[in-house]
């Protein structure tokens, strides 16, 4: 099966940071799953739009200034499997499926 990393360093002036949470700033959910279809693009070379989040969970926060592996890998009938690293620890999970 195919296989790829991708690593993103989280801007420590990251907007989303703005209000989310005064005093320990932590990345939404949101922003992790957008980055996990921007590297589904790269890794394809199918526009992120054809995307559907087939499932998602996370474990655990991230700040700012962590250093992220997204690890993606082409799984039966086109979907894509990802997790996401950080720090040594497991922060998500899903995969992506092909869009209608």
């Amino acid at each position: 099966m195919r296989r790829a990393d991708f690593e993103w360093r989280v801007p420590a002036d990251h907007p989303a940071f703005a209000g989310h949470f005064p005093g320990r700033p932590i990345i939404p959910g949101v922003v992790l799953l957008d980055r996990a279809l921007l590297c589904a693009e790269a890794f394809l070379g199918t526009p992120a739009i054809v995307w559907q989040i087939a499932h998602s969970k996370f474990f655990s926060p991230v700040g700012p200034g962590e250093t992220l592996v997204f690890q993606l890998q082409a799984a039966a009938g086109g979907s894509i499997a990802f997790s996401v690293r950080g720090g040594g620890r497991e922060v998500a999970a899903g995969s992506l499926k092909p869009g209608r």
